[in-house]
């Protein structure tokens, strides 16, 4: 496997992000990047990001959060952000992706988790909640699923894949900008970009789309299907906190409600003005949702 690594320089004009990066090895020669802020010896927060962004879209959850006395920790998944890119598409999987994940929270020994997850980190996160349900204490669910292919998936989601895999510009600072409900600035927008100098880093963001079971037969779905199963059995605290402006998601907050018994008599919120990336339109108003809830729990 070729793994390229982004030049830390690429990194050098984050606005309001001034974070150390870790690394921590998830296979061989491999290693996730993270950063963290907070009491060390605190429960963790750990904050996922989906496509195509990584963990400076939760820069506005980060203080507040830590601030409020809880360990954050926002890893960038493997293709993404500081973390390493493996450069074939063919080396992106979901089940690697839920394996490198789950290396990760076994080797800081994460436990007593409170996870906030978005987009795929939902499909991943909620994936691993099912798998090691021992480690975590509660769920905070924005503007994410955990599909198996045998629900219809909504047209939004499959005009993004279908332009995710023909456009020959992937923008991946446009794209999360026009995922908000507010544009974002051009130092922000930049920020997004900085993961990717070239095209040839930009390998697993392409692949994602195509990884999302949107069919039964999907090679993912035996799994997301077992991860149900064991959801259906999840009582400790759930919330569902959605954006109103999210056409992929929209409708998905109700059906984790109803199907997981840690969901209900819960104070689930929905964020008004937000987009897909409600970490950037109602970041701050997310992060006290989150505080509340764990205080709450």
């Amino acid at each position: 496997m070729r793994v390229l690594r982004t030049p830390e320089t690429c990194f050098s004009s984050l606005p309001d992000f001034p974070f150390t990066p870790r690394r921590v090895t998830v296979a061989e020669g491999l290693e996730m990047a993270w950063v963290e802020d907070g009491p060390p010896q605190a429960a963790p927060v750990l904050c996922l990001h989906g496509e195509p962004s990584w963990s400076f879209l939760y820069r506005k959850l980060i203080p507040v959060l830590a601030r409020a006395g809880h360990r954050v920790v926002a890893p960038d998944l493997i293709g993404f952000g500081r973390s390493d890119k493996p450069a074939e598409r063919t080396d992106y999987t979901y089940q690697r992706h839920m394996d490198w994940l789950t290396t990760f929270v076994e080797r800081l020994d994460l436990r007593d988790i409170t996870l906030v997850c978005q987009d795929w980190g939902g499909l991943l996160g909620l994936r691993l909640v099912a798998e090691r349900p021992e480690r975590f204490a509660r769920v905070v669910a924005a503007n994410t699923f955990l599909p198996t292919g045998d629900l219809p998936m909504p047209k939004a989601f499959f005009k993004w894949r279908e332009f995710s895999q023909t456009t020959p510009e992937f923008d991946l600072g446009r794209v999360v900008s026009n995922g908000c409900a507010t544009p974002l600035s051009p130092e922000v927008k930049a920020a997004y970009d900085a993961p990717f100098p070239s095209d040839e880093y930009k390998a697993g963001a392409r692949q994602f789309p195509a990884l999302v079971p949107a069919t039964p037969d999907d090679p993912a779905t035996p799994a997301n299907r077992l991860a149900w199963e064991r959801l259906a059995e999840f009582d400790k605290p759930f919330l569902t906190a959605f954006s109103d402006l999210d056409p992929i998601t929209r409708g998905a907050d109700l059906f984790l409600q109803s199907a997981i018994p840690g969901a209900r008599g819960q104070k689930h919120t929905t964020l008004v003005g937000g987009g897909h990336f409600l970490q950037e339109d109602r970041g701050e108003e997310l992060a006290k949702v989150v505080a509340d809830f764990i205080a709450a729990t």
